[in-house]
C-alpha cells in the first residue's frame, strides 16, 4: 500500500511540473503574439473616412517596421475642417456682425491626439439668431396670491 501511495505522489507531482511549464510557454507565445505591445513609440497618421469626407474611418499606425491599422471617426459637421485629432477650448460668441448676419469665437488648442499637428487657435463662425426666445409656457397659476 505504500508503494502505491508513493507512485501517486510521484504522479501528482509529475503532473503539476508539465501543467506548469505548458503554462508557461503560453504566456510566452501570447507575449510575441500581439505584434506591437512592447513598442512604445508608435506614429499616428490623419483618421481617413471609409466613404466621403466624414464618418468611420480608419488611421494607420506605425512603430519601426511594425504598422497597423486603428478604427476612428472624422466628425460630419464643421469640426471636420479642423480634424477630430485637435480638442479646443472655445470662447463666448461675439456680437452678431450686421454686414455678415455672423457671430464669431475663437477657440484654444487644449490636446493633440496622436501627436497630429493642430493650430494653436482656430475661428469658427455661425449665423446670427434672429429669433427671440419666448417665456416657457405652462407656468401659469404660480406666483403673486396663489
Amino acid at each position: 500500500m505504500r508503494g502505491l501511495f508513493s507512485t501517486i505522489i510521484v504522479v501528482l507531482v509529475a503532473l503539476m511540473i508539465v501543467t506548469t511549464e505548458a503554462g508557461k510557454n503560453k504566456k510566452e507565445k501570447n507575449k510575441g503574439g500581439k505584434g506591437g505591445s512592447d513598442c512604445a513609440d508608435w506614429r499616428f497618421g490623419s483618421c481617413v473616412a471609409n466613404n466621403g469626407d466624414c464618418g468611420l474611418g480608419t488611421r494607420e499606425g506605425t512603430c519601426n517596421e511594425q504598422t497597423k491599422n486603428v478604427k476612428c471617426r472624422v466628425p460630419c459637421n464643421w469640426k471636420k475642417d479642423f480634424g477630430a485629432d485637435c480638442k479646443y477650448k472655445f470662447g463666448n460668441w461675439g456680437e452678431c456682425d450686421a454686414a455678415t448676419s455672423t457671430k464669431i469665437r475663437t477657440g484654444t488648442l487644449v490636446k493633440a491626439l496622436f501627436s497630429v499637428d493642430c493650430q494653436q487657435t482656430i475661428s469658427v463662425t455661425k449665423p446670427c439668431t434672429t429669433k427671440v426666445k419666448n417665456k416657457p409656457k405652462g407656468k401659469k397659476g404660480k406666483g403673486k396670491g396663489n
